[in-house]
């Protein structure tokens, strides 16, 4: 992407802004983000009664906020079902986001040293909604190994890496989306009983980084760390083996080498967008 196209996406995430703050005052750009999300958090879409109601606003202010929105095409009207659904222009915000990241200097040298130390298949990866989106993967040279599609999603319960996201989460939220969706059982390993769950997502909080052990495929161990540098895109670091390969003292090295591996990536991250070499 060149400069004059991340410019102008620059300047449409500005003219959103300022337009909703000219209109409304800049306080209402808390409530415009907060229906934006309140969209974005369902399938099928929202329509201004349901928004009104699920954030405590008056019709006319959501009603209002959400057409400026649309104009913008940051939201999107169902001319059917009077409902919105998020528009083209985020997409192209987010896009940007990610694009002035390169991965390929800033991590990969990182986890590919990683998995040369560890033998383990090393992932990056961000949260997506109720999932996790894979942006790159170094697989193990291991004959046996854990592999999976960039851009393929794995379910935010999904052991070690779901319990960082969650953790990184007020608890308020994590406890909505647990109750929400309930803890699956993917193995005999799996945590489901939530209280169990919440004491593990307090020790991820306080050690900084969260283990697997078979909770979500049997025989296989996982090790994730959170990523920083990206504000409210949440993104993390995780290496998975098999438990033949990955005994006590092998998961304790494995700890180490990720935590190591997200500090180096995230420092990394901040100098790339910071414009620094």
């Amino acid at each position: 992407m060149t400069s004059e196209d991340l410019d102008y996406i620059l300047t449409k995430k500005f003219i959103i802004a300022n337009i909703i703050m000219k209109k409304y005052g800049a306080p209402s750009v808390k409530k415009a983000f907060a229906i934006l999300s309140a969209i974005s958090s369902s399938k099928n879409g929202m329509g201004v009664s349901d928004l009104a109601k699920k954030l405590k606003l008056a019709k006319s202010t959501v009603h209002g906020m959400s057409s400026a929105l649309e104009e913008l095409g940051a939201v999107m009207r169902d001319p059917r079902t009077k409902k919105y659904k998020l528009g083209f222009t985020l997409l192209e915000i987010g896009r940007s986001a990610y694009s002035r990241i390169d991965l390929e200097t800033s991590a990969r040298p990182v986890t590919e040293k990683m998995m040369e130390k560890t033998r383990t298949s090393v992932f990056l990866g961000i949260l997506n909604l109720d999932q996790v989106t894979i942006l790159d993967i170094v697989e193990s040279r291991q004959d046996l190994h854990i592999t999976a599609p960039v851009g393929s999603t794995v379910p935010l319960f999904a052991g070690a890496v779901g319990k960082v996201f969650l953790a990184s989460m007020p608890e308020e939220h994590a406890a909505k989306i647990v109750k929400a969706k309930g803890l699956p059982r993917f193995t005999d390993n799996s945590i489901v009983d939530v209280n169990s769950y919440f004491n593990e997502l307090h020790q991820v909080r306080k050690q900084g980084y969260a283990v697997d052990n078979e909770e979500y495929i049997l025989g296989v161990r996982a090790v994730a760390a959170p990523l920083t540098g990206l504000g409210q895109l949440r993104s993390a670091i995780w290496a998975v083996g098999f438990k033949a390969n990955l005994d006590k003292k092998k998961m304790q090295a494995l700890i180490g080498e990720t935590l190591q591996a997200a500090r180096t990536i995230s420092r990394r991250i901040q100098e790339q967008l910071l414009g620094k070499k």
